[in-house]
């Protein structure tokens, strides 16, 4: 077993984006640190051949764990209010594989974070590790400040049932697009006990239906119910650790390709594209024009390692591949309303 490492979930289709994560990672979070991959789907090959030529990098190769997990939730999300409602349409990741993150508590690293592949790293992860000796869930996001119709948990329902406080849970609520944690958390005993409770106590209403399916509305309840110490960022009595993260919605400034907080030149964690598609870095690092914050910064890590690849001008995409692309959305406009009616 390896002290500390990162995971990341990965397919081919992120390819552009999980180099520059690992680029990210070993300029700004340290070049020893172990990198652990885990399959979205099958293995990737261009995803493989990348990991190959690199030191410290391999592939999450538990494939029980993968299933366990797996199974878990398809159990779990068929239980759900929301799965008999089948004139609703479905949501955008419906049986994705997003639910495999949670094999890196099963995994190599007896301490580790966990970074989405749509994400750069700007800072070391010392603050992290340390946050880890004292607890056994690190977050840092916001998502306790949404509103309570799309937060992740029902915090009306469970209120009522005595066990928490609305303000308790949402202060613990969080998303999966970062957190630091340990192995050996959830282990098959524990996962069959929360499986009870959400599946014959009912407790599966307590994840919002409008985030049916969401990785991050599961992982919530299964962080609050576990009743572990938890600890975000974001609500640090330190204003120094409370920063932005999110590439379409914090301001951040560019020092030498490390992004800070614009308000008091904070050092970020993370940068998240959470909101721009995989597509959309296909195309910027063939050199198409795309509107994404930051692109020369993600630029520079994707090509970090082969900077004669890097594209010198970006031009803006020709008429004829725009009326392409929007009559495609329109087709698979059309086909996922069929779907759903």
């Amino acid at each position: 077993m390896e002290p500390f490492g990162i995971y990341t979930l990965s397919s081919d289709v992120v390819y552009d984006q999980v180099v520059a994560l690992l680029n990210s990672i070993k300029v700004n979070a340290g070049v020893d640190i172990p990198v652990c991959i885990i399959p979205y789907n099958e293995m990737p090959k261009r995803v493989g051949l990348e990991v190959s030529s690199r030191r410290n990098v391999t592939f999450f190769d538990d494939w029980d764990a993968i299933r366990r997990w797996e199974d878990f939730a398809e159990e779990v999300w068929a239980a759900h209010p929301r799965a008999k409602q089948t004139h609703l349409p479905l949501p955008g990741w419906y049986r994705s594989h997003v639910q495999r993150r949670f094999a890196a508590f099963d995994g190599p690293f007896e301490k580790f974070v966990f970074f989405d592949a749509d994400t750069l790293v700007m800072k070391p992860l010392d603050d992290v590790i340390e946050k880890l000796n004292s607890y056994d869930f690190v977050f840092n996001d916001w998502e306790h400040l949404k509103p309570e119709a799309i937060a992740a948990l029902n915090l009306s329902t469970i209120e009522k049932t005595g066990l928490y406080s609305r303000n308790d849970v949402r202060s613990k609520l969080h998303c999966g697009s970062f957190f630091g944690s340990k192995r050996g958390i959830f282990n098959p005993e524990e996962l069959t006990a929360l499986k009870k409770r959400l599946i014959d106590d009912r407790e599966v209403e307590w994840i919002n239906g409008k985030g049916w399916w969401d990785d991050a509305f599961l992982f919530s309840y299964l962080s609050l119910r576990s009743d572990r110490p938890l600890f975000n960022f974001t609500l640090s009595p330190n204003g120094q650790e409370r920063t932005g993260n999110c590439a379409n919605a914090d301001p951040f400034v560019d020092v030498d390709n490390v992004l800070y907080n614009q308000q008091g030149m904070k050092p970020i964690l993370r940068i998240h594209y959470m909101s721009y598609s995989s597509k959309d870095f296909t195309r910027l690092s063939q050199g198409e024009e795309v509107d994404i914050p930051h692109r020369d910064v993600f630029l520079h890590y994707r090509f970090l390692r082969e900077p004669q690849n890097k594209p010198e001008h970006l031009l803006p995409a020709n008429l004829i591949t725009k009326t392409q692309r929007m009559t495609q959305r329109v087709v698979h406009k059309v086909k996922k309303s069929l779907v759903a009616s």
